[in-house]
């Protein structure tokens, strides 16, 4: 019986000591938990901890039967600001730690009330600021006053602010008001605003509409002013024919009517190039088989168009606007009627706006003066061809900032050539309008090279190409016409 007790003695392995187990438990935790800790990946993490299981578990010494062995990891770090975040309520019950949920009304409640006041102090400097112009004494205290009064309540909610963040219950009985009301007191502000600068920009119309008011009263003077000059001027013609009826002022006319038949050929060629016409064959067309001098010459050829339709019918009276057995008066004078009428109109034509004459009153003889000359000028296939394309069109008129442009050209062109015709019939005897025929002798008495090519007489005579500008004759006075010569 001994022996067998001493066999199975013998046989049976020893338990260890409850104090000894507990002992080698702290030790594995401790190096387990300094393992965990290591900067490692977490698969390797994994792989430690698995095999640091297994080499704690692998002696029968070791081996604690029926015990479940438990990792411990450390609670996260609180962030720095924490303890001043309204968001949770930290609480010890029964020692253990519990989480209040946020407030959620109180929070947007404050921020409402933050935006209604900030809105508040926006529409206050705003009315400050407009109380300065025009100077405003009483508006400025005011606003002044509110100013001071949205930066007052700014402070008290920012001081709720910071209780809140220490003890959440301080908020339950705040007196800030709920949130709907906070956002009615923003958009109040907001209105204070739109009717701060409403007000600014009625005042802007007030003082606009006062400087209009002042500014028709000017027009209406100088109106006034202009319509006695005018009565004035035609009662005392006898002395106004001593001065305007001059070869100095013809002359003086005249350059001005050249010079706005220029610039409207310019704009009506570079129209012509912006719709890609064949500018030699154009020029062939309205003067053919003419060797010129330079590629761009090719011009004159226009202005010379442009320059004998305007002035077609300039020897008669009505300027061709009359009946077709209308009678020239070219170097024949005038009864003394006639001539003050032709004078009168001259007087009324340069004390008035070409452009307002044709709007004020469409039928008078201007006007008609002008369709006359734009329908002749500009005939329906040419001008079909100029601007009837719309694509075409979209692309000449972006050349240009707008079609008045050629209008108001064209209007001041045929006003300038009215003026001399009217100043013309005003002469006695009236004013010869003559032009050269072409192959004719160069003569240097009747006539002028555009080109100011030929200053000096050459040995072979140069003959006419073509007229560019009429020429007149008044009295004795030769006003030379102006020819494009060739070989």
């Amino acid at each position: 019986m001994t022996e067998t007790m001493e066999t199975a003695t013998s046989t049976t392995p020893k338990q260890p000591q409850i104090s000894e187990m507990f002992s080698k438990f702290a030790l594995a935790f401790k190096t387990k938990t300094f393992e965990f800790f290591a900067d490692e990946t977490a698969a390797a993490d994994e792989t430690t901890d698995v095999d640091a299981g297994f080499s704690l578990l692998d002696s029968a010494e070791d081996f604690i039967p029926d015990q479940k062995v438990i990792i411990l990891k450390p609670d996260q770090p609180l962030s720095q600001n924490q303890d001043f975040l309204p968001q949770k309520e930290l609480a010890v019950k029964n020692g253990e730690t519990q989480i209040k949920p946020l407030n959620t009304q109180l929070a947007n409640t404050l921020i409402s009330s933050v935006l209604s006041t900030v809105s508040s102090f926006e529409a206050s400097y705003l009315q400050l600021q407009t109380a300065h112009v025009p100077f405003n004494e009483e508006s400025i205290k005011v606003a002044d006053k509110a100013l001071v009064s949205a930066l007052q309540r700014l402070s008290d909610l920012k001081q709720v602010y910071r209780d809140l963040c220490k003890n959440p219950d301080f908020g339950d009985d705040l007196p800030i008001g709920s949130c709907l009301e906070a956002q009615v007191e923003e958009n109040q502000s907001k209105l204070r605003i739109l009717g701060t600068v409403s007000n600014s920009l009625q005042t802007e119309i007030d003082q606009k509409d006062s400087e209009v008011s002042v500014l028709k009263k000017k027009l209406s003077e100088v109106q006034r002013f202009n319509s006695l000059s005018s009565k004035k001027l035609c009662s005392s013609l006898n002395l106004n024919s001593e001065v305007l009826l001059t070869v100095k002022v013809f002359d003086s006319v005249l350059n001005d009517a050249c010079r706005t038949m220029h610039k409207f050929t310019k704009i009506l060629v570079d129209l012509m190039r912006k719709a890609r016409w064949d500018l030699d064959l154009a020029a062939n067309s309205v003067h053919s088989d003419v060797d010129y001098v330079k590629k761009g010459h090719n011009r004159y050829a226009f202005l010379s168009y442009v320059s004998l339709v305007m002035f077609k019918g300039f020897n008669l009276e009505g300027f061709g606007l009359g009946s077709e057995g209308e009678v020239s008066c070219n170097g024949l004078g005038l009864d003394s009627v006639k001539s003050n009428s032709s004078l009168k109109q001259l007087l009324e034509h340069v004390s008035s706006n070409p452009m307002e004459l044709l709007s004020r009153n469409p039928t008078c003889e201007f006007s008609r003066f002008c369709e006359k000359k734009y329908q002749e000028l500009m005939h329906p296939a040419m001008e079909s061809s100029i601007f009837s394309n719309l694509d075409q069109n979209e692309v000449v008129l972006n050349s240009w900032r707008s079609l008045s442009m050629f209008y108001d050209s064209f209007v001041n062109m045929a006003s300038s050539v009215w003026t001399l015709h009217k100043l013309a019939f005003s002469f006695d005897p009236v004013v010869d309008i003559f032009q050269m025929e072409r192959g004719v002798d160069f003569s240097m008495v009747y006539m002028e090279d555009v080109t100011r090519r030929c200053t000096m007489p050459n040995k072979t005579r140069l003959k006419v190409g073509f007229t560019v500008v009429p020429g007149f004759k008044i009295g004795r006075t030769v006003i030379q016409s102006q020819v494009y010569l060739c070989a």
